[in-house]
């Protein structure tokens, strides 16, 4: 048999607007294939209803697999590893059949439930966390609810459907709000709070690297890999995109520009937020992930493309030109209602309208510039906690941008790094799949040292302005107009001009 650091390791992340896949040679350490499938929600749904059917994350897992196969030989696949958008809430039937579909992370028609189950929990629990979707399906379809057997985040669904086995590991399921963070176990009254069924319908737990089983015949019928090849816990995107972009050590804060923007790092005890404002996940190595995510990013900027015609390279440009303030536009950018902070059912606001700054530039400049303050505060959040800002990674489309990147580094007063691999969720789950045969096959070593290798930065690291003057001055700002928008304050920006 070959060594456990040869062959090819496949890593597939089912995400909520597309899955992908990559193959990554552990040799030569290279990535050798990739594959893409995009797809949509569900259409016609009510306000707040966000929802996806699981099998077509199951048909375009298999399409981009086999398309990151197609120039390799996938007799040499020798572990596989999936990771899967967080909280999602998949039912099954006796038969392992979905019940319905999936209420996704970014579902808030649960907002009631969730103001619920804070309340009867003595603590916070988002309206995206799994267990206020699983309130509102016993509440809302209970004739859906009697038939559910087994209840599973959308990525172990995807390991039951390759493996046949029903299991699931800490890193995920620390975001499902029935979960003990410093125990890594399920909070067995906190389920039984959601509904008293809700205990026997949970999967077994996974420790760190413990491979959740073998590829069955069904799963390699999908895939195009031959039956056996070893399947690792995988985990929630978040998890994998730590272990992929180099949090897999203490101390690296990763920023993740896509849909939503999350902000985390890797911390070797758990950080309790008594806010509620941050997630304190674990992590898919062993340690724990503390965690922010704001759900408006890429949407924001994605307006005003749509609302101008323009391009997003040609907006950058024209909002590069405007400067610090954008002309004296705050755009308070929760057009999805927002998690950090907690306001489910909050609209964006626009501050500041003149005649003279409603330019295309002024509007990109201030869409990028409210959602980098949003995600300041978020790591403001952090570090006031004790989670030092000592370097920031970017990954996710979204890095690509020169100004966005600027940005950031501004208001963080940090260098920011961009990961060179930009599926860094993909290669994170093959990074854990041969973490995980290599301890299957007897070695003793942590994920931090099988990933170093295989994570990249690329060019230099884009440092803070000497002058950071402007930069302390329009995330105080923003952090004033939330106050006296919504009444809530995320962190406190002092001390952002040194």
């Amino acid at each position: 048999m070959a060594a456990s650091r040869d062959g090819l390791f496949l890593g597939i992340d089912v995400g909520t607007q597309s899955t992908k896949a990559l193959v990554l040679d552990a040799a030569t350490q290279q990535v050798v294939g990739r594959g893409a499938v995009a797809y949509g929600l569900l259409e016609g749904l009510p306000p707040g209803a966000m929802e996806q059917h699981p099998q077509t994350w199951i048909d375009a897992m298999a399409a981009a697999s086999r398309q990151a196969l197609a120039g390799v030989d996938a007799r040499a696949v020798r572990a596989i590893g999936v990771s899967g958008q967080q909280h999602g809430a998949v039912v099954l039937d006796e038969r392992d059949e979905v019940v319905r579909p999936a209420k996704l992370w970014c579902d808030t028609s649960t907002h009631d439930e969730a103001a619920s189950l804070s309340k009867r929990l003595s603590r916070p629990v988002p309206t995206g966390f799994t267990a206020s979707k699983i309130a509102w399906l016993a509440a809302h379809e209970p004739h859906n609810w009697r038939r559910v057997r087994r209840v599973m985040l959308p990525h172990d669904y995807v390991n039951l459907r390759l493996t046949g086995e029903f299991a699931t590991e800490c890193g995920d399921a620390s975001g499902t709000g029935y979960f003990d963070v410093e125990r890594r176990a399920f909070d067995l009254d906190a389920a039984a709070a959601v509904d008293p069924s809700l205990p026997s319908k949970l999967p077994r737990m996974l420790q760190a690297g413990q491979p959740i089983g073998k590829l069955s015949a069904h799963g390699a019928q999908l895939l195009g890999v031959p039956m056996g090849a070893l399947v690792s816990s995988g985990g929630g995107d978040n998890m994998m995109a730590a272990i992929g972009s180099g949090a897999a050590c203490d101390g690296v804060v990763v920023i993740s520009l896509g849909t939503s923007g999350t902000v985390f790092v890797r911390s070797s005890s758990p950080v309790i937020d008594r806010g509620g404002l941050v997630a304190p996940f674990c992590s898919s190595d062993g340690a724990w992930l503390p965690l922010m995510c704001v759900m408006n990013l890429t949407g924001v900027t994605e307006s005003v493309r749509a609302l101008t015609g323009l391009g997003h390279a040609e907006l950058t440009s024209r909002a590069s030109a405007v400067g610090w303030g954008s002309g004296g536009l705050c755009w308070i950018p929760y057009l999805n209602g927002e998690r950090v902070p907690d306001l489910p059912l909050a609209t964006g606001t626009l501050l500041g309208m003149r005649g003279d700054n409603l330019s295309p530039g002024h509007l990109y400049r201030a869409a990028l510039e409210g959602t980098s303050c949003n995600l300041a505060l978020s790591a403001l959040r952090l570090a006031s906690l004790g989670v030092p800002l000592r370097e920031v990674r970017l990954c996710g489309g979204a890095s690509k941008n020169p100004l966005w990147r600027s940005l950031l580094a501004d208001l963080l007063n940090a260098p920011v790094r961009v990961v060179a691999e930009p599926e860094a969720a993909a290669l994170g789950a093959a990074i854990q799949a041969l973490w995980t045969l290599r301890r299957h096959d007897g070695e003793t070593v942590s994920c931090a040292d099988v990933a170093l290798p295989f994570v990249r930065t690329q060019g230099d690291p884009v440092q803070p302005s000497r002058d950071r003057t402007s930069a302390a001055t329009v995330l105080s700002a923003f952090a004033d107009a939330v106050q006296q928008r919504h009444g809530v304050r995320v962190a406190e920006p002092r001390g952002m001009a040194t």
